[in-house]
């Protein structure tokens, strides 16, 4: 279990170096077929934006609020038992209702997440999801995603990783998410942990097989003993799904009772103040 004090002194220091989670660092090229391949899919825009995503449904992907404020169009990228990549198109776009536009993932008041409708549902190979009940201190996890496993290297993203961390408990500043860090650097030293590419990764509860879905990804942090500029490798902070069941569920079912295309005149891009929209 993480000793309280040091969990303190990681919050404290959190809030100077956090940063969105736009990849593992520390974590293993993803190989299993059966593994996070089957449930963990890329999320690109057309404004240059990357970030990872969990299918909990055929056609329903539960990813990172923040992502997906630049506007543009997004589609989803799975891979194929072979690792091979598939894109499809995102129709829609529901933010949590509570999510503030305009603010870091780290000042978020509200709630950093978000359902993606596809266009058309996932092939038979992807796994959906099953939501898991609440995270617990000192519990190992597995998180995954795309995106950097080196921080200053763009080259190494797009790639699925997948690591295994300890939640280290509770952080609350404009609101509450769970902390986890590197079983052995615990936050101190550079560690395995989310990185540039991961905002919107799945949280599992046991191995990499689990379909178990805990929480997802929002931002990082470096670690504690470093002078030089990090916003990874150190702390992942995760929001929890099973604070929010009902508004996923709820969410989830208004997505899926949309028609494949949307009419022309409910079409627009995001705005300000929005509570969904429909992508181009």
């Amino acid at each position: 279990m993480i000793p309280r004090s040091l969990l303190a002194l990681a919050c404290f220091l959190v809030v100077g170096a956090a940063h969105p989670a736009l990849a593992v660092v520390g974590g293993v090229v993803s190989r299993d077929a059966l593994g996070a391949r089957a449930s963990t899919v890329r999320i690109e825009t057309s404004r240059g934006e990357l970030c990872s995503g969990a299918v909990i449904a055929p056609e329903i992907v539960l990813t990172a609020a923040h992502c997906l404020m630049g506007g543009g169009s997004i589609s989803v990228v799975s891979l194929d038992a072979r690792f091979r990549a598939r894109r499809q198109l995102v129709v829609a776009v529901l933010p949590h209702p509570s999510f503030v536009p305009g603010t870091t993932p780290r000042t978020q008041p509200g709630t950093d997440l978000a359902l993606l409708r596809l266009a058309q549902p996932l092939p038979g190979d992807i796994e959906p999801l099953t939501l898991g009940s609440g995270l617990w201190q000192g519990e190992t996890i597995t998180m995954a995603g795309y995106g950097l496993s080196a921080e200053n290297n763009k080259r190494t993203a797009r790639r699925l990783r997948e690591t295994q961390l300890v939640n280290a408990g509770n952080y609350t500043t404009q609101n509450t998410v769970k902390v986890a860090v590197d079983a052995e650097a615990r936050g101190e030293t550079e560690g395995a942990g989310a990185c540039r590419g991961d905002s919107g990764g799945p949280v599992l509860r046991g191995g990499a097989r689990s379909r178990e879905l805990v929480g997802i990804v929002s931002w990082s942090s470096g670690p504690l003993k470093t002078r030089a500029k990090r916003i990874c490798g150190g702390f992942t902070a995760i929001t929890p799904v099973s604070d929010y069941r009902g508004w996923i569920a709820e969410g989830s079912a208004r997505l899926r009772s949309l028609g494949r295309e949307p009419p022309p005149e409910q079409v627009a891009e995001p705005r300000a103040a929005f509570s969904w929209w429909f992508s181009r």
